[in-house]
């Protein structure tokens, strides 16, 4: 990671057997700056994230999904350290401890790696920087970290440009366990790749994760992978969580409209009860979101209380959460999906 990385502010403590605590965290971004921004008064602003809040079970993985835009991945850089939120609070366990890590692996495996070094000088950066290790026993380790993804040992006196996408992939994860994490932030790591690749790495940071202990913070768009990798599953629209739940209760019985929606467009060999339209209309731009539900243009349960007040999230009896009007009042049902 970036050793000049901005700190976000931490919690002091967290219950038993959390990793993560993400309190009411914003992310605005001011649109404009100079002349452009003294012409126009109080700047306008992106809020790519408004108000997040969940978290995270030790050695479990909470995955974000949404539309493209939503500020899923803006809000994987906060927790990675790779930015600093506007507002909020970003607490992890065992914070102010030595053992406590995280690390990040990015989308694109061919930009992730640095053209010009071999495969073990990167994987052996984060030892070297961190002085995890005394000098003579820094290959040794990069050698094994390459066998634990699935590459030789020889494989370390590689370029990048030598490998495939895949390979490259298992290469990043390497280095992000060279610095020994507790806590990985996986940026949509397998969108580049095919899809048997794809599954090859889902497979891998699988029994990582179970071999190690590894708590997980997954961002994908990609439901399918969303249902594999999770324990959890949060679904964000246009900054804010629409809908937070275990990962059986979010595919088999959605109810959010946004949620409910997003699983109709899944391709399905039986469509048992199933509605088929796509989501209408266009997401909203951000710099001017819809007054009350941002999702409420959108949606064929809102009514005028929709379009005056923004929903907050609300527990339901079965471990959810949802952030909807409709859903409080009964005014829309929950549709029980077949796996």
């Amino acid at each position: 990671m970036n050793p000049m990385r901005k700190q976000a502010p931490v919690l002091p403590t967290l219950p038993a057997g959390i990793s993560l605590i993400v309190n009411q965290v914003t992310r605005h971004f001011p649109v404009g700056s100079g002349l452009l921004r003294g012409k126009l008064g109080k700047a306008p602003s992106v809020k790519a994230v408004d108000g997040v809040s969940f978290q995270i079970r030790r050695g479990e993985t909470f995955s974000l999904v949404g539309e493209s835009g939503c500020g899923k991945s803006t809000l994987a850089r906060l927790v990675a350290g790779l930015d600093t939120p506007s507002s909020g609070s970003i607490g992890f366990a065992d914070a102010g401890q030595k053992g406590h890590r995280i690390q990040m692996i990015f989308q694109d495996p061919y930009a992730s790696l640095n053209p010009r070094y071999r495969i073990g000088t990167a994987i052996a950066e984060p030892i070297r920087f961190q002085k995890l290790l005394p000098e003579a026993q820094v290959m040794p380790r990069v050698h094994e970290l390459l066998q634990q993804v699935g590459l030789a040992p020889a494989d370390a006196m590689k370029f990048p440009h030598e490998f495939s996408g895949g390979q490259r992939q298992r290469v990043s994860i390497a280095r992000a366990l060279a610095g020994n994490p507790t806590f990985l932030v996986c940026d949509e790591p397998t969108s580049a790749l095919d899809v048997s690749v794809q599954a090859q790495i889902l497979n891998l940071l699988r029994e990582l994760q179970e071999r190690l202990g590894l708590t997980c913070l997954f961002i994908s768009h990609n439901l399918a992978v969303i249902n594999y990798v999770s324990h959890d599953v949060g679904v964000m629209y246009l900054g804010r969580l629409a809908e937070v739940a275990p990962t059986r209760v979010l595919f088999e019985a959605p109810k959010h409209p946004y949620t409910q929606l997003l699983l109709a467009a899944l391709p399905q060999l039986e469509s048992r009860g199933r509605d088929k339209s796509p989501i209408s209309g266009e997401i909203p731009s951000p710099l001017n979101p819809p007054s009350g539900c941002t999702f409420h243009p959108r949606c064929p349960h809102a009514n005028d209380r929709c379009k005056a007040e923004k929903p907050e999230l609300s527990a339901q009896p079965d471990g959810s959460q949802v952030a909807c009007h409709a859903v409080q009042e009964r005014r829309i049902p929950v549709l029980f999906y077949t796996s």
